[in-house]
């Protein structure tokens, strides 16, 4: 089953000397489920490539479809509603609410659409990411590895259609790196959540389904193998 389609992406930036072409003719699609880790420079468009699938930057061009649905062929407030509920995103920064404790911050979006969380399903994410003995913690209680495991746990607790991960190990050291990974992984499988990670260590897309890289705006698609 096809959850995003994106069909001859582009954005530009300026005009005249100062255009960029962070992105040239992109088109590529996943199924549900799949697990798909985009590589390259800083500076290649992988981000732009993140924040136009996120609906977060406009494209200059091209049609992106979540679960069918033409992302920007809806109105701005639409769009904000749509992508709250079926877009779960993963920050560098965490970007997690300091006064909140580890299960607020994890229930966080289903508030915002004032929808009553399940509690079996809140208990078992926190189990999924070994959070039980810290869901009353606040975040400055943590180390930065537990920080990104409910950072992750926010994304995946509305069950959205996709998570879009922006260098989800940026900020750690290898080890929390690899357990970050271990955990996305797990949640591709066990939920059948389909992901797409940007990262510039491509020792971490080892065991995912495709390794897409950018560069200079284009993208190439490696297939299920290592970048």
């Amino acid at each position: 089953m096809e959850i995003l389609k994106v069909e001859h992406l582009s954005k530009t930036y300026g005009t005249g000397e100062a255009k960029v072409e962070a992105l040239k003719e992109v088109s590529f699609s996943l199924e549900k489920g799949e697990f798909a880790a985009v590589v390259g420079e800083s500076g290649s468009g992988k981000s732009t490539l993140l924040n136009c699938v996120g609906g977060l930057d406009t494209p200059t061009s091209g049609k992106i479809w979540l679960d069918g649905q033409d992302l920007f062929a809806m109105k701005e407030k639409k769009r904000t509603v749509f992508r709250r509920q079926n877009i779960g995103f993963i920050f560098q920064s965490f970007q997690l609410i300091a006064e909140l404790t580890v299960e607020q911050n994890i229930i966080f979006p289903l508030l915002l659409d004032y929808q009553k969380p399940d509690q079996r399903k809140v208990e078992e994410v926190l189990d999924v990411l070994g959070l039980s003995d810290r869901k009353h913690h606040l975040p400055g209680q943590l180390s930065g590895g537990q920080q990104q495991r409910v950072a992750i746990g926010r994304a995946l607790v509305t069950q959205p259609m996709l998570v879009l991960a922006d260098e989800p190990t940026g900020n750690l050291d290898s080890k929390n790196s690899r357990d970050v990974m271990d955990l996305l992984m797990k949640a591709s499988r066990y939920y059948q959540q389909t992901i797409l990670m940007i990262t510039h260590n491509e020792h971490l897309t080892a065991g995912v389904d495709r390794v897409l890289r950018v560069k200079d705006g284009h993208l190439t698609d490696l297939g299920g193998v290592r970048a």
